[in-house]
């Protein structure tokens, strides 16, 4: 289940990606078919362990073209050198950090001249509902700490020399989901009414009529939106 799109992130072979907060890899896995390089950091053990797993087998069934290095870390505030990483995908990470202009500037210095990042971050829209819905969306520990503004998002980008070069929207199904979630108590994960709609999420990865039909969904109530920027040569 991507957010980023890859058309629009075009991957290039050899290409130093930072996956910054990777989870559990599902963005690491894509670029991995590619013939990557990849860096995934997050700050979760598990995460990493189940990401560590996964790719393990797809290395089993020559899934495998690229070459990754997992580490455990906040990938906003690693001291890596400037310019180190041709393409940074950072998935639904900025609404859970306490600066999130310290980590864009973080992420625009580590991209060479020249490279693409992609940020995704919840829609404005979803949020409000959520957090109306709920008064645990915003008070869970590890969860959402800020509503991002998307505007005042790509303004911050364009401060540290992105320039923002396309704009996607993702996985609409997703939004009805966690208003189920919302209403039956986010405490409660096992809840009957999203439970069921949780397995009709699964299968509709593996339905092309349902994947289409989520596609023009995300024109109406989209759960990600995702910001694509490139960052500017010096004298552009």
């Amino acid at each position: 289940m991507l957010t980023v799109n890859f058309r629009t992130l075009p991957l290039e072979k050899g290409d130093l990606v930072l996956d910054a907060g990777c989870g559990e890899g599902r963005h690491t896995f894509e670029c991995f078919r590619r013939n990557c390089r990849i860096l995934a950091m997050d700050l979760s053990h598990t995460s990493l362990r189940k990401a560590k797993y996964v790719l393990g087998q797809m290395e089993k069934r020559k899934e495998a073209k690229g070459n990754v290095l997992l580490l455990r870390g906040d990938a906003l505030r690693f001291p890596f050198p400037d310019g180190t990483f041709d393409k940074i995908i950072c998935a639904e990470v900025i609404e859970h950090v306490d600066d999130d202009r310290r980590g864009v500037a973080a992420l625009a210095r580590m991209l060479t001249e020249g490279g693409k990042i992609a940020v995704t971050v919840p829609t404005r829209m979803t949020e409000h509902l959520y957090d109306w819905l709920s008064g645990e969306y915003f008070q869970t520990p590890g969860g959402h700490v800020r509503k991002v503004i998307p505007r005042e998002l790509a303004e911050c980008m364009e401060e540290n020399n992105l320039r923002v070069y396309a704009v996607g929207f993702a996985h609409s199904f997703h939004s009805p989901y966690w208003m189920l979630r919302c209403l039956s108590g986010l405490h409660k994960e096992g809840a009957p009414i999203p439970a069921l709609y949780k397995k009709l999420l699964y299968y509709s990865l593996f339905s092309r009529p349902l994947r289409f039909l989520e596609h023009l969904c995300n024109y109406f109530f989209p759960k990600s939106i995702i910001l694509y920027a490139q960052k500017r040569k010096q004298g552009d």
